[in-house]
Order: C-alpha cells, then sequence, then structure tokens
C-alpha cells in the first residue's frame, strides 16, 4: 500500500549526526508517541494551521505538541521535495519561540538547501 501523504526526513549533519531524530529518542515513551502523532497528522494533512502548525516565517513551520506533566515541545522544519525536514527539536520554556532556535534551525535548513 503506499503512504498517501509527504515523507518525514529527518536533517543530517555533515558528520552524519540525526539531533532530532537523537532528541526524540531521548524522550519517554509516552512523549514520543505524542510527537509522532503531531508529525504524522502533518504529513497526511498538510498544509494545515493552527493549533498544530505555525509559521515561524522564512519558510520554516513549527509542529506544535503539547506533552506530558504541561510541557511544550516543537518541532521545525520546513518543506522540501515533498518532504517535511525535520530541522530542531527541543522542549519550550517561555512563551516565544528562542531566537536561538530558529537560527539554528535557518541554518540547518541552508545546509539542506546546498547540499540538495
Amino acid at each position: 500500500m503506499k503512504f498517501k501523504g509527504l515523507n518525514a526526513v529527518f536533517y543530517k549533519s555533515g558528520t552524519g549526526n540525526e539531533p532530532v531524530r537523537a532528541w526524540l529518542q531521548s524522550l519517554s515513551k509516552e512523549d514520543k508517541k505524542i510527537l509522532g502523532e503531531d508529525i504524522k497528522t502533518v504529513q497526511l494533512g498538510w498544509p494545515l494551521g493552527m493549533p498544530l502548525v505555525r509559521s515561524l516565517g522564512d519558510s520554516l513551520w513549527e509542529v506544535r505538541s503539547s506533552l506530558e506533566t504541561n510541557r511544550i515541545a516543537r518541532v521545525v522544519f520546513f518543506m522540501h521535495d515533498n518532504s517535511i525536514i525535520l530541522l530542531h527539536g527541543f522542549i519550550k520554556k517561555s512563551q516565544k519561540t528562542p531566537q536561538t532556535d530558529i537560527d539554528l534551525a535557518k541554518k540547518r535548513m541552508k545546509e539542506v538547501k546546498q547540499n540538495g
């Protein structure tokens, strides 16, 4: 059966690291399940908007997940060749997405675009 939806691809650094995959693996089973389901919803339903997906500008988007114990997670991605490229994931600690997290995602997006 062919998958109907977008592929989700982990950003891979020049050294072969996949920081989003590693971050996801560090989370609890329940948190992984929540994030996985939210990412799958984006894959199957794109384009989506609030409350699950929000634009960060400059072609960046964030998946907005509510985890257990009142924690909030974000996975930043962009669209590339009919895939969502998962660039950065983090637990959010403030109301606004920190600029350092956005800058890191932009740097990774630039790398992906340069390397084809």
